[in-house]
């Protein structure tokens, strides 16, 4: 594309749907409207309602946004064509999305023609999965097939995080919500104060549920300290770890308790503004929570003054638009501030420096929702479940070879053997433990207790709770190749390491595969892996080899 974008002007479509975003237009000619140097955040949001309108983002309308916003030119089309679902090449208003990654591919999934191929929709359990985006005066994304398999524990007892999702309560209802125990957390949050809502979750031992696995605790602390003000708090929801769709399940169908957790989160460290940052492939939980956010103000349970205590907060929802490094912290955060989704060094840690400079906490949806638990509970009766290093429950996303797919929660210490049988997992010749970024394992390793400290001492990863199995007519090697390309596509290309290590991983398993590897093929693979993990800036290169490493080490996939 050449950067015409000073003098391209919109249509009248694509000038309507900026101005939504951006706000009524001041023009000095009618033409040209005057920039606002401080809205440089609502790039992306501008960038998308131009493309939900007539399909793709024109010159004129990444110009017209620039000008709105008085982002530079040059810079508004780095952030545009760094996006995947960003398209800047004119195409059809109506769009089908085919998802190509694991659990799909599985599934024998197809692109039929002109449909476009697609990673991870996060739909695993319903594939094989698409996605149809329809631009218009009323866009709308589908997600297919529209309904998935009904909960596998449905009417199941003792459930924690699912259990109003189990016993299907309305979930744009907030008298329903309440009917089964909503905001009771957020009242006694209120009655401990802040003090007693961190000890709280500190005495809970509640790790994160994104992967890391940081203490939940230590890092609101770390916030609630800070001096420099405001502090924010976002909660990331943009799962795309092939294989992931806890997080979806729990937007859609229990808002509310995202959002009273939220709220607890936020009092405690002394946050007045939240960003709930979702995928752009989760159309129905966009419309949930944009609902729950509604209901909630109106009821008093956001604003000026929750549940009259005087307390203040709100918060708002922010659409991803194709990037599965947006699901790193940092990357997130310049996603939000209206920049490319690049990962940013660190130090500074988030607490102290993260959206928009200020200290920020972030958790992910499954691990807010178990807030609503320890504060309900108490610390100490909620550490009662589970182990010592990994307390209360999990939930773990199962799919692949099995006939029960769908979102399971156990407790802690359960064994992986045990969740396959539930889910009747066919006999596997292998299990994906924790996503693309995790780790397989052999049909013989499948009495790990599922912690993370036992899946640290076995080499494997609870990950975003991914369990994909692979019954014995599975291509590994297929898989294996999936992977490593998926990692290729979505390196963001800051880093060296992650850069070139991933096109040279992807490379050398195909010379692998054709049988036209030198002779230290491996022997440069183990290289690459030494290379990213030690040298890449975040997550996405850190683990990249992770799950190759495994199946040719632990399974024997291309071995000699």
């Amino acid at each position: 594309m050449d950067l015409r974008l000073l003098s391209a002007e919109p249509s009248d479509a694509e000038r309507e749907a900026i101005d939504t975003v951006a706000g009524e237009a001041r023009a000095d000619d009618g033409r040209v409207a005057r920039a606002d140097r401080t809205r440089r955040h609502l790039l992306l949001p501008a960038l998308r309602a131009a493309q939900r309108r007539v399909g793709w983002v024109s010159e004129g309308a990444l110009g017209y946004a620039s000008r709105r916003l008085d982002v530079p030119p040059a810079d508004a089309y780095g952030v545009a064509s760094f996006y995947a679902l960003l398209s800047l090449e004119e195409r059809p208003a109506d769009v089908l999305h085919a998802c190509t990654d694991l659990a799909c591919q599985l599934a024998g999934a197809e692109v039929p023609p002109g449909a476009h191929a697609s990673p991870c929709l996060g739909l695993c359990e319903r594939a094989p999965a698409f996605l149809r985006t329809i631009a218009g005066p009323e866009p709308r994304e589908v997600p297919l097939p529209e309904a998935g398999p009904p909960l596998p524990q449905r009417g199941e007892p003792g459930l924690r995080l699912l259990r109003r999702i189990a016993a299907d309560v309305d979930p744009e209802s907030l008298d329903a919500y309440r009917a089964h125990g909503g905001y009771e957390a957020l009242r006694r949050a209120f009655e401990l104060g802040q003090e007693g809502v961190l000890r709280e979750v500190s005495e809970s031992r509640l790790l994160g549920r994104g992967g890391a696995a940081f203490p939940t605790g230590a890092k609101w602390e770390a916030v609630a300290r800070q001096k420099v003000q405001p502090h924010y708090l976002v909660c990331n929801a943009d799962e795309s770890e092939p294989g992931t769709f806890k997080d979806r399940i729990l937007m859609e169908s229990d808002p509310f308790a995202l959002v009273e957790a939220m709220t607890i989160a936020a009092y405690a460290t002394g946050c007045e503004h939240a960003y709930v940052y979702v995928r752009a492939e989760y159309p129905v939980a966009h419309a949930r929570l944009e609902t729950a956010f509604a209901l909630a103000r109106t009821h008093g349970l956001l604003g000026d003054d929750v549940m009259d205590t005087g307390f203040s907060f709100d918060m708002g929802l922010r659409i991803g638009a194709g990037a599965y490094v947006c699901g790193e912290e940092t990357a997130l955060f310049q996603s939000i501030e209206g920049y490319r989704g690049e990962p940013r060094n660190k130090p500074p840690f988030p607490v102290e420096v993260g959206l928009f400079g200020k200290p920020t906490v972030v958790n992910n949806v499954e691990t807010l929702f178990n807030v609503l638990e320890v504060v309900s509970d108490t610390g100490t009766v909620y550490a009662q479940t589970g182990t010592e290093g990994s307390t209360g429950t999990r939930l773990f996303c199962v799919s692949g070879h099995v006939a029960r797919p769908g979102l399971y929660e156990v407790p802690f210490g359960t064994n992986l053997s045990d969740l396959l049988e539930r889910a009747g997992a066919r006999p596997p010749k292998a299990v994906l433990l924790g996503g693309a970024a995790g780790s397989f394992l052999r049909a013989d390793q499948l009495d790990l207790p599922l912690t993370f400290e036992d899946a640290r001492a076995a080499g494997a990863t609870l990950g975003s709770g991914v369990v994909l199995v692979y019954d014995e007519s599975a291509d590994l090697v297929a898989a294996v190749l999936r992977i490593a390309e998926f990692f290729r596509d979505e390196s963001c290309g800051q880093c060296v390491p992650c850069r070139v290590g991933t096109v040279r991983q992807e490379e050398a398993l195909h010379r692998l595969v054709a049988g036209k590897a030198n002779g230290n093929e491996r022997e440069v693979l183990a290289d690459l892996t030494a290379v990213m993990r030690d040298a890449s800036i975040c997550g996405l290169g850190q683990t990249a080899a992770n799950a190759v490493e495994s199946a040719m080490m632990n399974l024997g996939v291309l071995a000699p």
